[in-house]
């Protein structure tokens, strides 16, 4: 199998870590396999793929959709680096409005598996950071949602110092609302 999953304190969220075949010339990796995926328990199929660019300080998120659109993501860097957020919205879970992030890069090839239900956020942490990420569900504007980037309740600890002073947040991502103000509905 060419890939390791790694359960998280969040039920559902998981690190995959994918194997790289390297020599003088370069590398191989595989990042998806749909097989490997399903016997993970990883069972949704992936329907749309994205691709951001950013610079060093940007902020994106904490974003999700909501039921009927609930997307799950697979994401990873491929230049560059991000610190990476998940947060649990799903009501009555034993972890719900907790996160976990971890540090995703071009060298590690880490990855980390989002289910539906979940919030999503990261900040890039050095320039010209190239980050994709495959989605269970095509973009569904009705489901768009957010909650703010330093939600006092969620108290997520990003990585700043070093980085930026202040964080590189859009316009539509500085007026998210706070977590129990979301009125987010769960899958």
């Amino acid at each position: 199998m060419p890939f390791e999953f790694k359960e998280t304190p969040l039920k559902g969220v998981v690190i995959v870590q994918p194997r790289k075949f390297g020599d003088d010339r370069g590398f191989f990796m595989e990042t998806y396999k749909r097989s490997d995926f399903v016997a993970a328990g990883i069972e949704e199929p992936f329907n749309q793929d994205n691709h951001s660019f950013s610079s060093k300080g940007v902020l994106r998120g904490i974003h999700f959709q909501s039921a009927p659109h609930a997307q799950g993501k697979l994401v990873r860097v491929v230049k560059g680096a991000v610190w990476d957020v998940a947060v649990d919205l799903i009501k009555g879970s034993p972890t719900y409005g907790e996160h976990f992030g971890l540090e995703l890069t071009e060298e590690n090839g880490t990855m980390l598996y989002i289910p539906p239900g979940f919030g999503h956020g990261f900040l890039t942490l050095k320039d010209k950071t190239h980050f994709l990420y495959k989605c269970t569900e095509e973009y569904a504007p009705e489901s768009d949602g957010g909650i703010i980037w330093n939600d006092k309740d969620l108290n997520i600890p990003w990585p700043l110092a070093g980085v930026i002073d202040k964080p590189l947040v859009s316009d539509k991502d500085k007026v998210l609302p706070a977590l129990y103000h979301t009125g987010y509905n769960s899958i």
